[in-house]
């Protein structure tokens, strides 16, 4: 049981080094911005992040019209 806990162990370490070697080795390394804010392209078409939009939609609106509640008593 311990052999194959430390064979395990040793394999994730080989993976996360094998992973970060370029984040490692380059002066300023960083993890690369795979956010879609992050992409020229997608800014450029008007594409946005659901969490950007989301966020812009719960900040009120001071200008927006409030709607009165309609009762259909009769």
């Amino acid at each position: 049981m311990l052999k194959l806990f430390l064979v395990c162990v040793l394999i994730i370490a080989i993976c996360v080094i094998f992973l970060c070697t370029t984040i490692i080795l380059k002066k300023n390394g960083r993890f690369p911005n795979t956010h879609v804010s992050g992409n020229k392209a997608m800014r450029e078409r008007g594409i946005r992040c659901v969490q950007s939009q989301d966020l812009e939609m719960r900040i009120d609106n001071p200008h927006a019209v409030k709607e009165k509640s309609q009762n259909n008593k009769k």
